[in-house]
């Protein structure tokens, strides 16, 4: 299914708004794409805490290691779930608090600058093939969208937070996804 983009919304997709952003700075071009992986309680999928966690409405009190992050203030512009679903939480053209500390090609603050998408999935747990044809197919559209957004400037967090971040991790099939991006036309 051909995506569209409307005042920075994907279409035909969950919208679930986060109070967990801010706005880019004045004339600063989207051009960075940074894959990541996220999964709440850790291993576990289709819980439904990731959206808790990126609204500032997860329970401490659910998991143990909930208690250590129900704090933290953060978001991603889209979260792929296992199954391909597709939910936004922020709108393309505004900050999702997504990298962190991070640099690309040395320019620091990639939140700045950035698209995150979050893959339900973990490091080491391979990620499905629904997911890999949703993130393709956003991917083109984004692409399209988003013209500073070349085939060279996706990555992963890992890439751009060395040392502190490690997703998409291993499970991640970077030829496959290259090779499911190719097949479909820009």
């Amino acid at each position: 299914m051909a995506h569209t983009i409307l005042n920075g919304w994907l279409q035909g997709v969950r919208h679930c708004p986060s109070p967990n952003f801010n706005q880019r700075p004045a004339n600063v071009a989207i051009s960075l794409l940074v894959i990541h992986n996220i999964s709440l309680p850790p291993g576990q999928f289709g819980t439904g805490c990731v959206e808790a966690f990126f609204v500032n409405q997860l329970n401490p009190e659910q998991h143990p290691y909930f208690a250590t992050i129900a704090d933290l203030k953060v978001s991603a512009h889209l979260f792929i779930a296992r199954t391909g679903l597709i939910t936004q939480f922020v709108a393309f053209d505004q900050r999702a608090w997504h990298a962190g500390a991070s640099s690309f090609a040395g320019v620091a603050e990639c939140n700045d600058y950035s698209i995150g998408i979050e893959l339900e999935g973990t490091d080491d747990i391979a990620y499905t093939d629904a997911q890999y044809l949703t993130l393709a197919e956003v991917t083109r559209c984004l692409l399209n969208a988003y013209p500073a957004i070349t085939r060279e400037r996706i990555t992963g967090h890992a890439h751009i937070a060395p040392g502190r971040k490690t997703d998409p991790g291993a499970a991640f099939d970077w030829a496959h996804y290259h090779q499911l991006l190719a097949a479909g036309t820009l």
